[in-house]
């Protein structure tokens, strides 16, 4: 140790080793070499000896070494562990150079799309990335993303969407690996399920298995067609009514309310006032819910409710005693899940156009405003192929989807 801790002093000490100041605990001059030395501040903590580099010397002199070290002496005597912040500018420096989710997950699908057989996996990674990932990580980089951010994306939908929910958390392992593989992160993989997020979430299956009535339960959409004939066998008003919503993706208001007065030609316009979102709702009607309009006339002929009896619509739970009837556990409602499910792994329809068909809002209001001519259009092809899907054997469910 020198025998005085001034600057000209520690300019000229060029021999290697640690040189302790006498004025201030902690703080020492770490000589390395003649143009390596460096300011550093040592501590201990939980019986951890731990440095903290402050600065080189001499562009960091001696007073404001001392002052730096003052400051971490100060945190360390209130509780804080000035390492996590030392951390946390790390990451963020490097957060500055790092690549956002959303822009690395495009890139990625890009990149290995070519390498599927099945054309629509690019469809449906995009999909599922887009309705649920992007929205809470997609402007994160990489490297500040974490298992609690996942846990956000999964927890809404792992109830609920379970089959979903589940093929997107591996969508996401797999991102997060390739971004390791490429040095954007380090780390745990945080959308990991064996030893990690099995320990938060329920197995896919027992969520399944458990998951009865609680929610919309849906039938899965290949059960559709075969459904969708055993239907059709049954006689009553109820019958027509349930096959219309299914034709229509509609809720089941909407369609025991519905009036003759808003049918012209080929086109429902539901007025805003019995809509959930309060806005009009026009539906394109296919084929099939035309004839299934003029089958109920038998009904209800004279009655201002297209679905109705003595001029009252059906009671909510019509279509219900239809399902009990044919012996099918599912919900009235889960048809749309159905629907939906159908487009996203099935179709190449956009995902604007399939949440328009569902009367769900688009977000981008002024997008949906000024398309809002062109996605009636493609709606009416969308529930065209809904209907060619609805109507096929199960021999032949794969439907030919018109051009748009």
């Amino acid at each position: 140790m020198p025998s005085t801790f001034d600057f000209q002093t520690l300019k000229n000490q060029n021999k290697p080793g640690r040189y302790t100041d006498p004025l201030t605990r902690g703080l020492h001059l770490w000589i390395k070499g003649p143009q390596k030395k460096y300011w550093i501040f040592r501590y201990t903590r939980l019986g951890k000896r731990h440095n903290i580099s402050l600065g080189a010397f001499p562009k960091l002199g001696i007073k404001e070494a001392r002052k730096r070290a003052l400051r971490i002496a100060n945190k360390l005597l209130d509780g804080e562990d000035p390492r996590k912040k030392a951390e946390m500018n790390k990451k963020s420096s490097e957060s500055a150079n790092a690549p956002l989710f959303e822009k690395f997950a495009e890139e990625w699908i890009e990149t290995n799309e070519a390498g599927w057989t099945n054309k629509k996996h690019a469809h449906q990674w995009r999909y599922t990335l887009r309705d649920f990932a992007y929205p809470i990580i997609g402007n994160l980089p990489l490297n500040l993303i974490d298992e609690h951010h996942v846990l956000n994306i999964l927890q809404p939908i792992w109830l609920t969407k379970t089959e979903t929910a589940s093929r997107l958390r591996g969508r996401l392992e797999r991102i997060f690996t390739a971004a390791k593989v490429k040095k954007l992160r380090d780390g745990n993989n945080p959308a990991t399920w064996r030893g990690y997020l099995d320990a938060v979430l329920p197995s896919p299956k027992t969520v399944k298995r458990q998951n009865g009535e609680r929610h919309h339960k849906a039938l899965p959409y290949r059960q559709i067609p075969e459904f969708m004939s055993k239907l059709r066998e049954q006689e009553g008003l109820a019958a027509l009514a349930l096959e219309f919503l299914i034709l229509n993706a509609n809720r089941t208001s909407e369609v025991l309310l519905a009036k003759w007065d808003e049918i012209t030609g080929d086109l429902w316009v539901i007025p805003s006032a019995r809509m959930k979102a309060k806005k009009e709702h026009r539906i394109p009607l296919t084929r099939r819910s035309i004839e299934v309009l003029q089958m109920s006339k038998n009904y209800s002929e004279g009655n201002q409710y297209i679905f109705s009896k003595r001029d009252r619509p059906l009671s909510n739970m019509s279509m219900t005693a239809v399902l009990r009837r044919m012996g099918v556990n599912v919900t009235v409602h889960g048809f749309r899940s159905t629907f939906r499910d159908w487009v996203a792994e099935e179709t190449e329809h956009s995902h604007e156009v399939a949440e328009m068909a569902l009367a769900h809002t688009i977000t981008n209001r002024v997008e949906a405003a000024y398309r809002r001519g062109e996605l009636l259009k493609r709606r009416r092809i969308l529930m065209m192929d809904w209907q060619d899907y609805c109507e096929s054997t199960p021999a032949e469910n794969l439907v030919i989807l018109r051009a748009a």
